[in-house]
């Protein structure tokens, strides 16, 4: 099936997560503009029945916790993107090179959109401090990828770009619902040079947290270094609805180790 999930991923410094098990509703007066041509009752992604759905428009088909350098607040994780996956987990990238835009920050700013970009700013950030080439790659390699900001989707008269200006407001209106550092620190789980925790015991309190949500945790060196939440979309990706569901492939965390959760350097 062609159809996709929807990735969001946090590295430490970054995370995106649904408060609930209930669905995500992107707030439209966030967003420049709605599609709202969609139908309420329509298809959810990898939930249809047949191979296809006509109108691709509606229907979307194909963090970090960074510590040495840091990037973002000390308090919290980071957003490194968000992708849409096949339902089987693999994903397609790089769908238009014609709308490889280098000019994301002016592309923001120029389309009202200054809030956002100030936000990312803070927390969609480079590890090397090149923000712009950083999000100039997120978009072209997974923005251009999803069916439901095609050009053609968008109003009549839309500005050249502006299905840019739609994903980045919408990754960063879902990271905004998703507070991983927040939920992690609620169940005791705080960054830490002498403290190691099990897999489960990272899982179980992000589960507890996000009302039974599984994410995908990924860990380097030993230590915990990125979280995926995975969605179903119903709608378009702009102002669709975004369906928690557990991750459908696990991260590299290893079961069987006990796993670091390192504070930000400094140095």
């Amino acid at each position: 099936m062609r159809a996709t999930a929807v990735v969001l991923a946090s590295v430490i410094g970054a995370a995106l997560a649904s408060p609930s098990p209930a669905q995500i509703v992107l707030n439209p007066p966030q967003l420049l503009t709605s599609l709202s041509s969609c139908p309420a009752n329509g298809p959810t992604s990898c939930h249809n029945s047949g191979p296809a759905h006509p109108n691709l428009c509606c229907f979307e088909s194909p963090g970090f916790w960074d510590t040495h350098p840091s990037t973002g607040p000390e308090d919290s994780w980071t957003i490194h993107g968000l992708w849409p996956d096949n339902c089987d987990g693999t994903y397609v990238e790089n769908c238009d090179p014609s709308r490889a835009y280098t000019n994301i920050a002016s592309l923001l700013t120029d389309n009202g959109a200054s809030d956002t970009l100030d936000f990312m700013q803070t927390y969609w950030v480079d590890m090397h401090g090149e923000n712009e080439h950083f999000w100039e790659h997120e978009w072209a390699k997974h923005g251009t990828c999803m069916s439901t900001l095609n050009p053609q989707c968008l109003p009549s008269g839309s500005p050249d770009g502006y299905e840019a200006v739609l994903f980045f407001q919408t990754v960063v209106s879902l990271f905004q619902s998703l507070p991983t550092y927040t939920w992690l620190a609620d169940e005791g789980i705080t960054p830490s040079r002498d403290k190691t925790y099990t897999l489960s015991e990272l899982v179980s309190a992000l589960e507890r947290a996000s009302g039974g949500i599984t994410p995908a945790l990924d860990c380097k060196s030993g230590a915990l270094n990125a979280i995926s939440w995975y969605f179903n979309v119903k709608g378009s990706i702009s102002d669709g609805t975004f369906v928690p569901i557990n991750t459908p492939k696990h991260g590299d965390c290893h079961s069987s180790s006990r796993i670091k959760y390192l504070p930000k350097s400094r140095h």
